[in-house]
Order: C-alpha cells, then structure tokens, then sequence
C-alpha cells in the first residue's frame, strides 16, 4: 500500500479514516483493507478518540469495491478462500472496534465499500448515494454468509437477495426508507460537517453505553438471542460512570464520563 492511500487524522477526540484514492473511486487495495482493520483494532483505549469517521476522498465515491486487477492472479481455490477470510478479518474489525463508527457517504458506495460502510454503526450520505454488490452483472463472485448476515440484518434477506439478483444499486431516499442509511446531506461539504456534528454527539455520551450496546448486537446477530451478555451488564451497573451517571442525575448536572 502507498503511503497515501490510507489516511488516518484525529481532529478534537474524532479520527478520521480516509480512502484515498480519488482517482480510482478509491478502490480499496488488499493494503487499504488490512490498514483500516489495524486501525479499528488499535484505536486509543485512553479515551483521546472517542469516535471514527471513515470516508472517501472527494465528492464521487465513498469506495469503488475492491481494486479489480488485485483478482488477476487468482488461480486456486485457497486464493477464493484467503480474500474472503482476509474480508470477514476486515469487516469484523470494523463492527467490533471499541468506539462508535460513522460512515460518512458521498456518491458510490459499492462492493468492499458497501460492506465497510455495512459494518459501522451509523451511515450518513450525500443525496447522490449508490450502494449495493451489481456483481451478478460484473464480476460473478459472492458474498460470504458473514457478510450477508451483516446486510440482512440492515435491510432484511428479501431485500438483500433482490439487490444482489438485479445488480440495481440503491439510492438515498430508499436507503433512508429501509434504514440503512439515517441521514441524508445535500453534498459533499455539507456530509463533512454533518459527520464531525454526530462523532462530537456520541463523543459526548458514555462510551460504556455505546461499546456495550455495540458487543451486545454484534453476539445477537452472530448468536441470536441467546447470546450470553452477563459480563457486558456487569460491565456497565458496576462501572464507575453508573454511578457518576445515577448521582449526575438525581443532582441534576451533566455528568463526567470517564470511560471505566
């Protein structure tokens, strides 16, 4: 991977992931991949970024799926097997990083692209947006189940299997309709302020709140609803921020959140 191609900036307690690879849609390279999931496994634990953002340079593509001339030297089946477990790594990351993740979308948001955005907790896009998998009319690859699960679970399967089936790409105001998307701007300028406004929000709330949350639908969609999430609700009643949040309350003041 160049050292461009994957930007990572923190600004205030937000960092900010950037595709950057405008020329190409910005396309992900097998680099690119690997560089985000290092990036969501290893965000600050001391509470200095409270909240990720990650988009796309410019105002056309948040991500063109990935690099296709990647697919070329293809020739076993361990080749088919190593991409998808190296995307499920990937998206996994994602999903399971510490802090809230925003997906900040303008215009094309397809393939590996769709699955990253797929994969954060929240999605925001220009008006423009285009989000789906038309590989049944380009490539004739597939999804995993993995990857398919997380769609679902966004959409519904009936949705997902007819997105995929007719290779139509999905526009903003259905993508709001069907809650796969929760906002839409009118540009690209306006989704960079919008995306800085929401990380600052969740920024603000208590972060046990929201990385429990998270780990608790991540197992009820892995696991279903029997997924075991004693140590999450230990976690949260036995952490300090309770009890900041209990005595902030009945004294009614803003309470200091401090992560523990």
């Amino acid at each position: 991977m160049a050292a461009d191609e994957l930007l990572y900036e923190i600004r205030g307690t937000t960092g900010w992931v950037i595709l950057n690879r405008p020329q190409a849609r910005n396309a992900l390279t097998f680099g690119m991949y690997d560089g985000l999931a290092e990036i969501c496994r290893t965000v600050a634990s001391d509470g200095s970024v409270k909240c990720l953002v990650i988009t796309g340079a410019g105002e056309k593509a948040f991500a063109a799926g990935t690099d296709m001339t990647q697919f070329r030297g293809f020739t076993t089946d361990q080749d088919a097997l190593d991409y998808e477990h190296r995307m499920d790594v990937v998206l996994s990351a994602v999903e399971a990083c510490p802090v809230p993740t925003v997906a900040a979308i303008a215009g094309a948001c397809t393939g590996g692209g769709a699955g990253i955005a797929a994969a954060c907790d929240i999605r925001i896009a220009t008006a423009d947006l285009r989000f789906g998998f038309p590989i049944a009319r380009t490539l004739g690859n597939c999804l995993s189940i993995a990857n398919l699960s997380r769609l679902s679970s966004l959409m519904g399967t009936g949705r997902v299997k007819e997105m995929i089936f007719t290779a139509r790409l999905v526009g903003a105001d259905e993508g709001r309709a069907v809650g796969l998307i929760s906002e839409i701007v009118e540009d690209h300028a306006a989704l960079v302020e919008r995306a800085g406004a929401l990380a600052e929000t969740l920024s603000s709330h208590a972060p046990i709140t929201l990385a429990t949350t998270k780990e608790a639908l991540r197992r009820l969609r892995v696991e279903g609803a029997g997924a075991d999430d004693r140590d999450l609700v230990v976690e949260a009643y036995m952490s300090e921020d309770f009890k900041e949040g209990m005595e902030a309350f009945l004294g009614k003041r803003k309470p200091e959140w401090k992560g523990r």
